[in-house]
C-alpha cells in the first residue's frame, strides 16, 4: 500500500475511531481535554483535525493528547527500524484554489527528543491527494525526504534543501531546511508559488489539506515525548 492510499485509508478509519478518544489526562499532559491510543485516533478543535495516524508498518505504541490544536503531543514508542511508524498531526481543511489565496502562512513552537530518528513537518496536499509537499523545519537522527535534491532555495530569509520524488503514487516535492528550528514561521503560499511560477509543477491546483506535525521513524523502542507548544496558521 503506498502512502497516498495509507492517508485515504487513515483519513476514512480516523472517525471510526474518534469514539475512542476520552477525556482521561495523562502524564504531564494534566489539562488535556481529549486522549486517544488508537492507532487512527483523532481529536477535534475548532476547525482542526488532530490525528495520532500510526501508519507505518511494524509501529509501537503511541498515545495522543490533545488540549487545543495549538497545544498537543504524543508519547510515542516505536522501533528504530527503517520506514516511517507514525505521523500525528493537526489536519485542516481548505478546499481553495492556489491563485485565489494571498495568505498561506504558518507559526509553531514545539518540543522535541534530542534522540531518535524523526523530523517536524507540514505535509500538504494540492488536488485531494495528487500532489505532495513537504517543509521539514527540524531534523533529528538519519531521517532524509524522499527523492533527490535538485538544490538550495533560500526565499523568506529561510534557506531551504529541495528534493523532487515520489510517494509511490504521486510526485512529492520537500523542502528541507538547511538548519534544524523548534520554533518559527513558514510563508507556505511562497513555496508553493515557487513550485507554480518557477519550476512549472503544476497550474493553480486546489490546496486541499495543511497539515504540522512529526514524522516519528523510530525512537529506540523508548518512550519519547513531542509536544506542540503553541501553533497557528493563516489562510485567507
Amino acid at each position: 500500500m503506498t502512502r497516498t492510499h495509507k492517508k485515504l485509508l487513515r483519513l476514512a478509519v480516523a472517525g471510526l475511531f474518534a469514539g475512542t478518544a476520552t477525556a482521561v489526562a495523562i502524564g504531564p499532559a494534566q489539562a488535556a481535554s481529549c486522549t486517544t491510543s488508537a492507532q487512527y485516533g483523532s481529536c477535534t478543535s475548532g476547525s482542526y483535525t488532530i490525528y495520532n495516524d500510526e501508519w507505518g508498518s511494524g509501529h509501537g505504541s503511541q498515545t495522543l493528547w490533545v488540549n487545543s490544536y495549538s497545544n498537543w503531543g504524543v508519547y510515542s514508542t516505536q522501533p528504530s527500524t527503517s520506514g516511517v511508524k507514525a505521523y500525528p498531526n493537526a489536519s485542516i481543511s481548505v478546499g481553495k484554489s492556489l491563485n485565489s489565496l494571498s495568505t498561506v502562512s504558518s507559526s509553531f513552537n514545539e518540543t522535541v527528543p534530542s534522540s531518535g530518528n524523526f523530523e517536524s513537518a507540514y505535509d500538504i496536499w494540492l488536488n485531494s491527494s495528487s500532489y505532495e509537499v513537504m517543509i521539514w523545519t527540524n531534523t533529528v537522527g538519519n531521517v532524509s525526504p524522499a527523492g533527490s535534491s535538485i538544490g538550495d532555495l533560500t526565499i523568506d530569509g529561510n534557506t531551504w534543501n529541495v528534493y523532487v520524488g515520489s510517494n509511490g503514487s504521486n510526485p512529492v516535492y520537500s523542502f528541507w531546511r538547511t538548519s534544524s528550528e523548534s520554533s518559527g514561521t513558514v510563508n507556505i503560499l511562497d513555496l508553493l508559488k515557487w513550485m507554480e511560477n518557477t519550476k512549472g509543477y503544476f497550474s493553480n491546483p486546489t490546496l486541499s489539506t495543511v497539515q504540522y506535525g512529526f514524522e516519528i521513524s523510530g525512537t529506540g523502542n523508548v518512550q519519547e515525548d513531542f509536544t506542540i507548544n503553541s501553533y497557528s496558521t493563516s489562510i485567507s
